[in-house]
């Protein structure tokens, strides 16, 4: 038996206790550190089933560690951490990325001879951890020792790929491994491939493995329908949308954002219409799409009807949806009900702000825009060139001169935000308008270069 019967952490349900693993490492009494196969065992359910963070793991094996349990299995309980770091990471911001990569690159680099689920969990725990080069690393370092890949290796040295730039040949060179090895017959690895060159922008060739491809699933088709709009190819899209034998809530969200970003935006609301028809259960990029087709067109009360099917289906404004809604009723109109669905967004990133701000602009609210844009410096939300230029767009459209003049001086030193081509020629139009024409003029030599079409139409008023 691995534990004595008259143990006290016999019976005992780790997954369900209230302690941290640290608490539970030291429940086993000192004496019984003796019994070194009871003291693995019980220090690889801590990590399967206590540990629910990586700095949990740290401190499990600095405990470890200091009781010598790698003394008898280091290999296995080695094994078990990186595992861990492989399925279970914490989320990288969490702590310094240098420590994020290196913990994972120090407990393999521990383990003598690793094997293919090693290597395999090394490699997923750097592209988890965005680190796409240092897996690619570890898989030339796997194919040097001789260690054979399975299907599990590629599809995460797929994903390592497509997260470079120019990773085209890359994935050419991937491609000609994988059928070395016949592992294209596996439908998750095919669709990994697939993947990469539509990241890659190779379409054409994300084309070719699909067609070659003796399993299809519904992921298939979703992958190609994707690297097609992402390519501007919103007919092919359609057509392969159209021959798909299934479709789930991915299949229409992706085409109908395909319709959306590509002005045809008639058919993204069709498109809508009948998934409801159908019943098909959609998600927030579906709900995003479609509001912002309505925006685009003054749908108003198309817009209103998709609001209404938001909050009957109880779905929560998220900082995304929040945006679409803002810009709909702003667009629309109706900017107090703007103000109201900004208000009830409890998460609210920059995108969400500078549709409130540009709203506000654009309606002329410019001494409210201005209390808005210091409410969001408050919070802690770093503004962008966009939250910049809607603020001098609500000063020019309220005749704000002197604010934003300082908002203007204090964009790099106090805001960090570069100033463009765009924010001089907004406030070269406001000194215009106001009749500065002097003023106007300077802040058109301080114009950089590329202003000449802006300036020719600034200086017919200044």
């Amino acid at each position: 038996m691995l534990m004595h019967l008259n143990s006290p952490l016999v019976g005992k349900n780790l997954s369900t206790r209230d302690e941290t693993p640290i608490e539970t490492l030291q429940e086993i009494p000192k004496q019984q550190m003796q019994v070194r196969c009871m003291q693995t065992s019980h220090l690889i359910t801590i990590i399967k089933k206590s540990c629910k963070t990586t700095a949990q793991i740290h401190q499990v094996h600095a405990q470890a560690i200091t009781r010598g349990l790698f003394s008898l299995h280091p290999t296995l309980l080695l094994t078990q951490i990186l595992r861990f770091l492989a399925f279970s990471p914490s989320h990288p911001t969490d702590f310094p990325s240098n420590s994020a990569v290196s913990y994972p690159t120090k407990i393999f680099s521990l383990i003598p001879n690793p094997s293919t689920f090693n290597y395999n969990a090394v490699i997923r725990a750097h592209v988890l951890l965005y680190s796409p080069r240092s897996s690619l690393i570890f898989f030339t370092e796997m194919r040097r020792k001789s260690v054979s890949p399975d299907f599990h290796t590629f599809p995460f040295v797929l994903k390592a790929c497509g997260l470079l730039q120019d990773s085209v040949l890359l994935a050419k060179n991937l491609h000609s491994e994988l059928i070395k090895f016949g592992f294209l017959a596996d439908v998750f690895v095919s669709n990994a491939l697939a993947c990469t060159y539509c990241r890659a922008g190779d379409v054409d060739g994300a084309k070719k493995v699909f067609e070659r491809s003796l399993f299809r699933d519904v992921v298939s088709y979703n992958v190609m329908i994707d690297g097609f709009v992402k390519a501007g190819e919103i007919d092919k899209a359609t057509e392969l949308f159209d021959e798909m034998p299934e479709r789930d809530a991915v299949s229409w969200g992706t085409l109908l954002a395909g319709y959306a970003k590509s002005n045809r935006c008639v058919e993204a609301i069709e498109l809508f219409d009948c998934m409801v028809d159908l019943m098909v259960k959609f998600d927030n990029v579906a709900l995003v799409s479609v509001l912002s087709a309505c925006a685009q067109l003054g749908e108003l009360a198309k817009g209103k009807k998709v609001h209404d099917l938001i909050e009957r289906n109880g779905i929560k404004l998220d900082s995304y949806l929040g945006t679409a809604l803002v810009d709909l009723y702003a667009k629309g109109g109706c900017i107090e009900m703007a103000m109201e669905v900004f208000k009830l967004c409890r998460e609210k990133n920059v995108s969400l702000w500078n549709a409130m701000l540009m709203g506000l602009a654009m309606h002329g609210h410019g001494m409210l825009l201005l209390q808005y844009f210091s409410r969001m410096v408050e919070n802690g939300v770093r503004p962008d060139g966009v939250t910049i230029l809607a603020v001098l767009v609500g000063c020019s459209h309220s005749g704000l001169i002197d604010e934003a003049r300082s908002i203007f001086a204090d964009m790099e030193s106090v805001y960090g935000v570069p100033r463009e081509l765009k924010h001089y020629g907004c406030m070269a139009d406001l000194l215009g308008r106001a009749g500065l024409i002097k003023e106007a003029r300077e802040m058109i030599k301080e114009m950089p270069m590329g202003g000449s079409v802006c300036v020719g139409r600034i200086t017919r008023r200044v």
